[in-house]
């Protein structure tokens, strides 16, 4: 009789959630390993070995798990299963479990292995990847290597970052940042490098907690992220500060380990230390219950939808139990809110509690009217906004251009982009004249809700720009920037064409802004948005770890600032004079720092700044000779 994998998991599943205690479910653990050898269903056994190995490991049995960790690896072996899912997830337990074991050499080791096959395996963005890096990076921080511990959290946040439906809710990149912060503090540095890695620090743990706030869970990665701000600000000597802190930890830390854990005894000690009462912790840190009702100003239109949809979204699905489990629901297309940009300004016009709930074709056809009638009747005023009714939205956003309410999946992609699914691969020049802002409007906003996958299934397409496209596009505005920027603008401004001169800067910041994004990839951080948003965009992207040519923007800005006195000047001679200089100076800057990226990154092999003659290098890794000669 063949073993029964998926019932064997089940029945495990059932011992470990009635809580039958340890010494059952290692007896079915071990009953089961002989009933796979029994009936010589290797792969059967490898699952089986998998979990074995596992609960040696929770259970403190070190010598026991890491006998199965060999038995594992060498079965892994026979059946030529190193290169696959399977092997990659018994690298993974296996090196977990010699962790534990203090075998720190030899999990390295297995991590490492795992990482290798794994970019083989996975996709660039699975989020197994990124799991992956952070366990290394425990393992690192565990040898005190905390350099490349940074270095593995690192890559991973650029996953997460990279991946993710909705990075403003994503507990495990606030996990991620919160170990990241944690790596930079036990760095050992002095000085003003030590304090300059602090600040990184917390900057890191207050996003990570503005994640797990906004989410509202008691995540244990919480607890340490606050543990980890109160220990930096005991540092620094700011005990109210560091108390706050710890206070909030201790509360998270109760709910989840209990007043008796070992955690709550060392973060209540910590409280103490700094002048906190603990006893007074335990109340005051528990979150007061918020009505709702107030209008914040900080509300964002992606934060109001989401907590619109948390409240009116059981009930509008309830209506419709049969087609409930392939709704798909969020904020995604034009509008400052699904930017993720929009503030109080914003808000004159199409602002309010809104959604988009998008459809298969035949539940379209279904029930399409039914539950856009069912949306018109969901409450109109949400924590003080007010839904627009049609007549009062702009002329662009009503009618048959509505941008909120129940659509077709691919009618709502055909409205933004014209095409009702991404391009294929090879149809190269269908993504040619998609233009970025397009691209942008239909992969923006946030998914709160997808169990089908569909929808967020076609959003990803339009993200995965072919790799010719991307090189053909960074060629063009290496071209742009090197003809407006570093030709022309010192010309027009010699000639004292101001006109030209500032025409020719506006053409070299888009192409500069574009580059940006094209060369950090629109499947890890999208498209550039329209003109509007643009510097706002660059700004939040040269602010993400790892970000390819984070100095660009500084330096954008720096020469817009000055583009009105080099240009039309008709003050100070000399200020004039300094201005045009210093404009020049930075355009070249500006090459510098792209030929010096795409040098580090094996994009080019040349030194050479003027950037027209890096086309050719850009345009030597394009496969299409059409595209490569335009």
């Amino acid at each position: 009789m063949a073993f029964d994998v998926a019932g064997f998991l089940r029945q495990l599943d059932a011992i470990f959630a009635a809580q039958e205690g340890p010494e059952r479910a290692q007896q079915f653990l071990t009953e089961s390993l002989t009933a796979a050898r029994e009936a010589h269903d290797r792969g059967g056994e490898l699952t089986v070995l998998n979990e074995l190995m596992g609960f040696y490991r929770v259970t403190s049995q070190h010598g026991a798990a890491v006998d199965v960790v060999n038995e594992a690896l060498t079965l892994t072996d026979e059946l030529g299963a190193t290169r696959s899912e399977a092997g990659v997830t018994t690298l993974i337990n296996a090196a977990t479990a010699l962790r534990a074991a203090g075998e720190l050499e030899r999990a390295q080791g297995l991590y490492e292995h795992a990482i290798d096959d794994a970019e083989r395996i996975f996709p660039p963005l699975d989020r197994r990847l990124a799991a992956l890096h952070n366990n290394l990076a425990l393992l690192r921080s565990d040898l005190g290597d905390h350099t490349r511990a940074r270095a593995e959290l690192t890559e991973a946040l650029v996953i997460l970052r990279g991946g993710t439906a909705d990075p403003t809710r994503d507990t495990e990149i606030a996990s991620t940042l919160a170990n990241l912060a944690l790596a930079r503090f036990a760095s050992p540095l002095e000085g003003a490098e030590r304090n300059t890695e602090d600040d990184i620090a917390r900057a890191e743990l207050a996003e990570a907690l503005e994640i797990f706030e906004r989410v509202g869970a008691a995540d244990p990665h919480a607890a340490s992220a606050l543990a980890a701000l109160g220990e930096a600000e005991a540092r620094a000597g700011r005990d109210a500060q560091a108390a706050s802190a710890y206070a909030r930890a201790l509360g998270i830390i109760e709910v989840c380990f209990g007043p008796e854990s070992n955690a709550y005894q060392v973060t209540a000690a910590n409280l103490a230390a700094v002048g906190g009462d603990p006893r007074a912790a335990r109340a005051a840190s528990r979150p007061t219950p918020s009505t709702g009702q107030h209008r914040r100003p900080d509300l964002t239109g992606l934060e109001l939808s989401r907590a619109y949809w948390d409240e009116v979204g059981p009930g509008l699905l309830a209506q419709f139990p049969e087609q409930a489990p392939r709704i798909a629901v969020g904020l995604v297309g034009h509008g400052s809110e699904c930017y993720g940009f929009d503030d109080e300004l914003s808000r004159d016009h199409d602002f309010g509690p809104e959604l988009c709930l998008w459809l298969t074709a035949e539940d379209f056809t279904a029930i399409g009217a039914e539950l856009q009638a069912a949306y018109d009747a969901l409450p109109s005023e949400f924590r003080g906004f007010t839904r627009p009714a049609d007549a009062q939205r702009t002329p662009r956003s009503r009618g048959a251009n509505r941008r909120r309410g129940v659509f077709e999946i691919g009618a709502f992609f055909e409205l933004i982009t014209g095409y009702r699914g991404a391009p294929a691969q090879d149809a190269l020049h269908e993504w040619l004249m998609l233009p970025e802002a397009t691209l942008a409007a239909a992969t923006n906003g946030a998914i709160f809700r997808d169990q089908l996958g569909l929808f967020s299934a076609t959003r990803q397409g339009f993200k995965l720009m072919p790799e010719d496209v991307r090189l053909a596009l960074a060629s063009r505005r290496l071209g742009m920037i090197a003809q407006a920027g570093q030709y022309n603008v010192p010309r027009m401004l010699e000639r004292r064409d101001g006109a030209a001169a500032w025409l020719a800067i506006a053409e070299m910041t888009n192409a500069a802004a574009s580059l940006v994004y094209l060369v950090n990839g629109p499947a890890r951080i999208g498209y550039l948005p329209y003109y509007k948003w643009q510097m706002a965009a660059l700004r939040r992207v040269s602010g993400r770890m790892a970000a390819r040519l984070p100095g660009v923007v500084v330096i954008l800005e720096e020469i817009l600032t000055l583009a009105s006195t080099a240009c039309f000047g008709t003050g100070h001679a000399a200020a004039t004079g300094d201005a045009r200089t210093r404009v020049v100076v930075l355009i070249e800057e500006l090459a510098r720092q792209i030929v010096a990226d795409f040098r580090a990154r094996r994009w080019t092999t040349s030194e050479e700044t003027f950037l027209e003659w890096q086309r050719p290098y850009v345009e030597s890794a394009i496969t299409a000779d059409w595209l490569r000669s335009l």
